[in-house]
């Protein structure tokens, strides 16, 4: 070929079925999140999602799998159904291909045609790119903070603390989410509260356990607080310095 350009193999997202389909799962929760062997989730229960009402997605260059998301059905008390997308991951190499971006559309197109109208999921609110995808790219909003909600695990991604999570909510089919593929949404008042986080929070993370853990507790009494006032997060603000999550009244 003409200069440095080589033959890159189209990335391809299928829908997963079969047990010796999720193979890859298994090794690559290995690989991103080095966990412990009793904490992988075993393929039986993926042939299981699969086949009462969840989905598992795959993302494919060529034959190699390089990441995958999969969502669990549930039904909430008042007897509407979700999705609960359990876990997804991209190997490190993708993370800036937009791999999770397409991962979670595709989630969201087999929702749509069955009718299913929220997908939710949980985040550690100390990966700020997560959050930033999850409530700026996506639409998500946050209503509800878990403190310890997985317990403490083997990952080092974890750095030893908490497993403090906020859930998204991703009402897919709302104005919020349809503005997002149709022109610039309205942001948050001036007036929203802010809860922030240094921007090198997770270099603190790695470094410093006793810095990270006193930033972890003071945040989560912060938002639930604001939960229990009936904020919400509508809005995800970054600098050079911090990255600051924006709530207001949310009926």
């Amino acid at each position: 070929m003409a200069g440095s350009e080589a033959l890159v193999a189209p990335i391809e997202i299928r829908q997963l079925f079969d047990l010796e389909e999720f193979d890859d799962i298994f090794e690559m929760q290995k690989t991103i999140w080095s966990y412990a062997d009793r904490e992988l989730i075993p393929m039986r229960f993926l042939a299981v999602v699969a086949k009462v009402g969840g989905h598992v997605f795959g993302a494919y260059e060529g034959s190699r799998m390089i990441g995958f998301c999969f969502a669990i059905p549930g039904i909430k008390p008042d007897g509407h159904p979700y999705l609960h997308s359990h876990m997804l991951g991209v190997l490190p190499a993708y993370r800036n291909a937009q791999i999770g971006l397409r991962l979670k559309l595709r989630q969201r197109d087999d929702a749509l045609a069955r009718g299913i109208a929220l997908i939710e999921w949980t985040f550690d609110p100390l990966e700020l790119k997560n959050a930033f995808f999850n409530i700026e790219k996506l639409g998500a909003i946050v209503r509800v903070y878990k403190e310890n909600q997985y317990g403490t695990t083997t990952s080092p991604l974890h750095g030893g603390l908490p497993t403090d999570r906020c859930t998204a909510e991703w009402w897919i089919d709302s104005p919020r989410v349809h503005s997002l593929f149709s022109g610039p949404r309205s942001r948050p008042a001036a007036s929203a509260e802010r809860i922030s986080y240094p921007a090198d929070i997770a270099v603190i993370r790695q470094h410093d356990n006793v810095r990270a853990r006193e930033i972890q507790q003071t945040n989560a009494r912060f938002f639930l607080d604001a939960f229990s006032r009936s904020l919400a997060v509508t809005g995800f603000a970054r600098t050079e310095t911090e990255g600051a999550y924006l709530l207001e009244p949310w009926q």
